[in-house]
């Protein structure tokens, strides 16, 4: 694999890797390495200190030695002299078992046990802002329904554009870009493909955007829910799972009802049953959870579940079946972790094959202004502290991605919140200051 990086490198004029790995937080962590010394990386790594990142590390632990995965290696579209390339994070020679990458292979590997192939494809949303994030970028953008608004979206042409030809000549399938339903806010869509293939390209459309923004003089943020009143950024998520060789759709069955099979149903199962504590990964900041349980907003939706229930083509609802042979998952947020989002929902749905579990009633009512009809249905948590406690508890979850991860991640998203409690909001000051 090395002498392949070498060699590869040599014909596409490459001069430097950026060897990269995503930890607990979703920040992404690299080295920049010349062309002449990746055959050494590639066999033994590139050492990183694990506490400088988000890991549950100590300065004390020996280093963490990120080996670069050649099949995801990416020449940046922008600057072709530069290609990125995720890593396996090890130490001393195992593979590091709480690092996000690492957990999603190991749940892939567990579906394949099975004989499955998990597809899955992101709605990636994004704000561009002013370069100094304080506002929105585009002064014009100002409707109060602005989704799919043709001005806006030609404001942006020139950002919008040019990451999506990027996305062209990756080859990544690109096939629609829009004006999202916020002001400011943008949706890119590119072909679904094998879970851990999306969960990289994810991944570095994260960094794509930030960067071509940059270059522009904006600043692209995937933060949940960036101003008050304004429609929130989703990952929405559709996913299928296919027989081992990728030639059969194992979700669909023109006889069964929306087309989704069994064992569709199922995998649904398991999503739904685990929803709760899915919340802790799929919406991982505290600002997550104004998303998910906002009040009404400018537009007059916030496109996004309070409830853990499902629908046909729906979107109202925490699931939706828009097609056969698929659903989407309209849960995750911008903030989600590409590697850890995809294994949380691989290995909830994987428990629901295994144990054949039932998704429940199908409801087609709007959710926004019917929901108090839908009797018994769990709520999803109200802050990130009652998501983690939600994923403590679920043991099943636990324990198919991982007890080091699972604890590793338990211990710093509660830090997190224990560094939230202990600020001092301007809501505090203006509301209790003449108390």
């Amino acid at each position: 694999m090395a002498k392949d990086l070498a060699k590869w490198a040599k014909g596409a004029g490459v001069r430097y890797f950026m060897i990269s790995y995503t930890d607990l937080f979703g920040a992404q962590r690299a080295k920049l390495v010349p062309t002449q010394a990746i055959g050494d990386m590639a066999a033994e790594g590139a050492g990183f200190a694990g506490f400088a990142t988000w890991l549950d590390m100590t300065p004390a632990h020996p280093d963490v030695m990120a080996v670069p995965d050649p099949s995801s290696v990416i020449q940046l579209p922008w600057k072709k002299e530069v290609a990125w390339v995720a890593a396996r994070p090890t130490m001393e020679g195992a593979l590091v078992a709480q690092a996000p990458r690492n957990v999603l292979e190991h749940v892939i590997a567990e579906a394949a046990k099975d004989g499955l192939r998990v597809r899955t494809g992101v709605e990636a949303e994004f704000f561009l802002l002013s370069a100094d994030g304080s506002e929105i970028s585009d002064r014009h953008d100002t409707a109060e329904k602005p989704c799919y608004d043709q001005q806006a979206v030609m404001r942006r042409y020139d950002v919008i554009s040019e990451i999506c030809d990027h996305m062209l000549e990756l080859g990544w399938g690109p096939y629609q870009n829009d004006h999202e339903d916020a002001n400011g806010q943008f949706e890119m869509n590119w072909a679904f493909d094998d879970v851990l293939v999306t969960a990289d390209r994810h991944s570095f459309f994260k960094f794509m955007v930030k960067s071509v923004a940059e270059k522009h003089g904006l600043r692209a943020t995937f933060m949940p829910k960036p101003f008050k009143g304004l429609t929130g950024s989703g990952a929405h998520v559709h996913i299928s799972v296919w027989s081992a060789d990728g030639k059969t759709n194992a979700f669909a069955d023109p006889e069964a009802e929306l087309g989704l099979s069994a064992e569709g149903r199922h995998f649904l199962g398991g999503i739904m049953r685990h929803a709760p504590a899915l919340a802790a990964i799929t919406n991982p900041t505290v600002n997550s959870y104004k998303r998910i349980n906002a009040p009404r907003t400018v537009s007059g939706a916030t496109w996004a579940p309070n409830t853990v229930t499902w629908s046909g083509n729906n979107r109202t609802h925490m699931v939706r079946v828009p097609g056969p042979g698929r659903f989407e998952l309209r849960l995750p947020d911008g903030a989600a972790n590409p590697y850890l989002m995809q294994a949380a929902i691989v290995a909830a749905g994987l428990d629901g094959l295994r144990t054949k579990a039932d998704p429940g009633r199908r409801h087609d009512i709007d959710m926004y202004a019917e929901g108090w009809k839908v009797k018994g249905a769990p709520r999803l948590p109200l802050n990130l502290l009652d998501a983690l406690r939600e994923f403590d508890r679920d043991r099943t979850l636990k324990a198919m991605l991982g007890a080091e991860f699972s604890a590793a991640y338990l211990k710093l998203k509660h830090q997190e919140w224990d560094s939230f409690c202990a600020h001092f909001s301007r809501w505090e000051t203006e509301h209790t200051l003449d108390i």
